[in-house]
C-alpha cells in the first residue's frame, strides 16, 4: 500500500498546481504547498539550524557551538565536556563560589559547528576570539528556533515547474532539513506529508496537521521557549527607532515590489510617515496587547497604502526586523526591514 499512497500525494500534488494560478497563493494554502519564499519554509530552516544556545557560558555565542567532545578549566579545575548535560558542571562550579574568577579556558584546539552545520577547525584562543567577534558583528540575525523539535523521517513532496516533475524525498534529521531547504530554487514547490510529530519545549509530543499547526507551533516556541529569549527588547521603543522598509508583504499573493521604494518612521506621537522619493504621506499607527499578542495597528488613507491598514500581530523582532501576521480569512505578512 504505501507505493499507492506515496504517488497518489504526488498525483494530488500535480493537481494542486494544475488548478493554482498565482505562485504566490500557494504559499498561503494551509495545508498545500510552499515555496522557497515562503514564511513557514525560513522558519522550518530555523527549527532546524544547529543549537548553539546550550553552550553560551562557554563560547559566547548563539551562532556557533563547540563540537563534542573537549575540555574546558574553570577556576582552576578541568572539566570535561563530552555530552550536553556536561553544560550544567560549568555552571555548577560558576556558582559555587562568589570569590573566583569565574573564566572559562577552553583547551584547544577546538571544531566550531555554526548554525548552518558549516565546521572550522580553532587551533588557539586568538582565533577563537577573532571568530567571537565576528559573529558579535551580527547580533540581529535571526538564529535558530529553539523549544520545537521534529520526529523524523518527515515525507516532502515537490514539484518543479520548470521541468514539470514531481517526486518525494524522506528527511530523517535537521542537517538534511536545513540542507533541503537551503537548496531549493525558486521553481521548486513542496508539500509536507502531514501529520508529523513534533516535541515542544515542554517536552509534550504533538501531531502537527496542517502548515498553519506548524506556524502556530514555531510562534509559540519563539514566545515561549526561554533560550529564544535572550535579549529582551521593548517593542514600540524599537519600532520608533531609526527608519524601515517593507522586506516582505503577502497579501493573497506576494507585493512587496509595490512598496519597494517606500521608508517608514514610525513616530512616538503614533503617526507614521512613509516616503517614496519627494512624496510623504502621513498614517497613523497604535500597539496593543490582546489575549498575551502584540498588535500593530497601521492606519494610511491612500489606495496603495492603505493596504496595509490592519491589525496586525506580531510574530517576532529584534532591532532590525519586525515580522507581523494576520490570520483571518488567510494568513497574510507583512515584514519591516532597518534601513
Amino acid at each position: 500500500m504505501f507505493p499507492f499512497k506515496k504517488y497518489l500525494s504526488i498525483a494530488v500534488l500535480l493537481v494542486l498546481f494544475s488548478c493554482q494560478s498565482d505562485r504566490d497563493e500557494q504559499g498561503n494554502n494551509a495545508q498545500g504547498t510552499i515555496t522557497s519564499a515562503s514564511p513557514l519554509t525560513t522558519y522550518l530552516q530555523r527549527v532546524a539550524m544547529v543549537p548553539t544556545v546550550q553552550d553560551n557560558v562557554i563560547d559566547g555565542s548563539t551562532y556557533c557551538t563547540i563540537k563534542l567532545p573537549y575540555t574546558v578549566t574553570v577556576n582552576n579545575e578541568q572539566i570535561a565536556i563530552n555530552t550536553t548535560a556536561d553544560y550544567q558542571k560549568v555552571v555548577d562550579n560558576i556558582n559555587a563560589s562568589t570569590y573566583d574568577d569565574d573564566i572559562v579556558k577552553i583547551d584547544f584546539p577546538v571544531t566550531m559547528v555554526y548554525y548552518n552545520y558549516v565546521q572550522k577547525l580553532i587551533p588557539n584562543e586568538t582565533d577563537f576570539n577573532d571568530l567571537i567577534d565576528y559573529w558579535n558583528l551580527y547580533p540581529d540575525l535571526l538564529s535558530k528556533i529553539n523549544g520545537l523539535n521534529i520526529n523524523y523521517p518527515i515525507t516532502i513532496n515537490i514539484y518543479n515547474s520548470a521541468s514539470q516533475f514531481a517526486s518525494s524525498q524522506s528527511i530523517i534529521s535537521d542537517e538534511a532539513f536545513f540542507n533541503f531547504i537551503k537548496n531549493l530554487n525558486g521553481s521548486q514547490y513542496i508539500s509536507l506529508n502531514y501529520p508529523i510529530s513534533v516535541v515542544d519545549y515542554h517536552n509534550q509530543v504533538k501531531a502537527i496537521t496542517n502548515n498553519l499547526e506548524f506556524e502556530n507551533a514555531i510562534k509559540y516556541a519563539i514566545d515561549y521557549c526561554p533560550e529564544n529569549n535572550i535579549a529582551t527588547l521593548d517593542f514600540t521603543e524599537t519600532l520608533t527607532n531609526g527608519s524601515w522598509k517593507i522586506a516582505y508583504y503577502f497579501d493573497d499573493s506576494e507585493k512587496t515590489l509595490s512598496y519597494s521604494d517606500y521608508w517608514f518612521i514610525f513616530k512616538s506621537d503614533k503617526s507614521v510617515i512613509a516616503k517614496k522619493g519627494a512624496i510623504a504621506e502621513t498614517g497613523t499607527w497604535e500597539s496593543t496587547v490582546v489575549n498575551n499578542v502584540r498588535e500593530l495597528k497601521i492606519n494610511f488613507s491612500s489606495e496603495l497604502l492603505g493596504k496595509l491598514s490592519c491589525n496586525w500581530k506580531l510574530f517576532e523582532f529584534n532591532n532590525s526586523q519586525i515580522r507581523l501576521r494576520d490570520v483571518t480569512d488567510s494568513t497574510n505578512y507583512l515584514y519591516f526591514e532597518k534601513l
